[in-house]
């Protein structure tokens, strides 16, 4: 892995080089923005839009209940979560190994907003990069204390607004409104969540930006164990850019490669380094530099790809292999994760239901001639509506005396109930073993659970 002997954002006696990257247009550029503007709509909306009469993405963590996509779940399906987090973990392993930093400078929450929100309001209120440098080394004048003014109280509003947003996700939009009308006396919690979600943004998208990808994210220090010679990442091309020199008009002039140092990669880069130096650590695959280098090579004529996704085989002029054993790994542990997911949440039903003995009771009683069972089913309503629950025994002895406490209950979306139930049967039935099946009907769509209850009392 090469690079510079000191980060692109720091100057040589080590202190913050303030990075203004150039604005640059092309064929990844665009189709950039269009994933921003998905992710953006999918970050923000996701709590607000309503689903099955729920929020589309809500974490009630206070409830323990928690809605995704229409789907509803409490704390006895963290275990899903778990997998579909290790799914998350070996799918961004699968895609660093093959394709490097994409999620980094493509839909990482951190770049998305930096580069779909921040920066636009940025350049609106202090124009392109060199007039950006200009302004940063500027004295304090009124001019510039109203540009400031005018960029940080906008930044200060998008900020507060993915606060709430962030907010939303673990109160539900109506109780948040509730809460701004009621005012923070009277709602302390999510209004410092809410605050300090602002602050966290203002200080990371004002002024500390690329250093968190560089200096806080683990990820980017990742990728020498994840790469390996056939990782695609964004790559100069060396053997065609050097020697790389100035334009040179004159026939009699020494060869040179088609870099002509105009050095436009190193100024789009958001975190300021130069791609020709090297696969280097604070590289996003933001894909800039791509499309920076390919404008100027449109403008002298030569082909594009000076920098563009190669592995390094390819760079050394061998076949690259797309499948490897790192992959093959990573793949399978991703697929068998999502793979487990799916079957459970295929086969999972819309309410839970067991059965236990009472605490502290006897599992048995026997009153003369007969034996009497106490238990007590717990039913839960995993629907995001109200539901309707009949509870009857199937195939029971005749001779069987059985009382449901509530043979029929109504449960609103994630309560639950506890129904008491008493089995007597004569002590002449219990020559054999007993087992009775105990049916729950989800009067709502049909669904059943069954469960087999063994009388004791021998």
């Amino acid at each position: 892995m090469g690079g510079a002997n000191i980060l692109g954002s720091m100057k040589q006696d080590g202190s913050r080089l303030m990075i203004h990257p150039a604005d640059v247009k092309g064929f990844w550029n665009r189709w950039r923005n269009v994933v921003f503007g998905v992710l953006i709509a999918v970050y923000v909306a996701g709590p607000f839009i309503p689903v099955g009469g729920h929020p589309m993405i809500q974490l009630d963590v206070q409830h323990r209940r928690f809605f995704l996509f229409g789907g509803t779940f409490n704390s006895q399906d963290f275990w899903m979560v778990l997998l579909l987090a290790l799914a998350f973990v070996f799918g961004l392993l699968l895609i660093t190994a093959w394709k490097g930093r994409v999620w980094c400078g493509w839909a990482c929450p951190q770049t998305v907003f930096l580069e779909g929100l921040y920066r636009p309001v940025e350049r609106f209120f202090d124009g392109p990069r060199e007039a950006r440098i200009r302004l940063s080394n500027e004295p304090m004048s009124l001019k510039k204390f109203g540009r400031r003014l005018a960029k940080y109280t906008t930044f200060l509003v998008i900020s507060a607004a993915i606060a709430h947003t962030a907010t939303a996700l673990f109160v539900s939009p109506k109780e948040l409104w509730l809460m701004i009308n009621e005012g923070p006396a009277l709602h302390l919690e999510a209004f410092g969540l809410t605050l300090g979600f602002t602050a966290i943004l203002m200080f990371n998208f004002t002024w500390f930006r690329e250093q968190f990808c560089v200096v806080l994210c683990p990820y980017g220090r990742l990728q020498s164990v994840l790469h390996d010679r056939d990782s695609v990442t964004v790559a100069y091309r060396e053997a065609r850019g050097e020697p790389r020199g100035k334009l040179q008009k004159s026939a009699t002039a020494p060869k040179l490669g088609d870099c002509i140092d105009c050095k436009r990669c190193v100024a789009v880069c958001p975190t300021g380094i130069d791609i020709r130096n090297g696969l280097q650590m604070e590289c996003l695959a933001c894909t800039q530099c791509v499309d920076a280098c390919d404008e100027v090579m449109d403008k002298i004529k030569r082909p594009r790809g000076l920098i563009a996704f190669a592995s390094q085989t390819e760079l050394q002029g061998q076949p690259r292999r797309t499948l490897r054993p790192r992959l093959v790994v990573y793949g399978a542990v991703m697929v068998l994760c999502l793979s487990i997911l799916g079957v459970s949440l295929a086969t999972r039903t819309p309410f839970e239901a067991n059965i236990f003995r009472p605490r502290g009771a006897m599992p048995f009683i026997v009153d003369g001639d007969v034996v009497r069972n106490p238990f007590e089913v717990h039913v839960f309503n995993k629907h995001p509506q109200p539901a309707r629950f009949k509870l009857e025994f199937r195939d029971a002895p005749p001779e069987a005396s059985i009382v449901i406490g509530t043979p029929e209950v109504e449960l609103a979306s994630l309560t639950d109930a506890h129904v008491p139930v008493s089995i007597t049967l004569p002590r002449t039935s219990l020559t054999k073993p007993v087992e009775l099946v105990l049916v729950i009907t989800d009067l709502t769509n049909g669904a059943t659970r069954e469960k087999t209850i063994p009388f004791l009392g021998r």
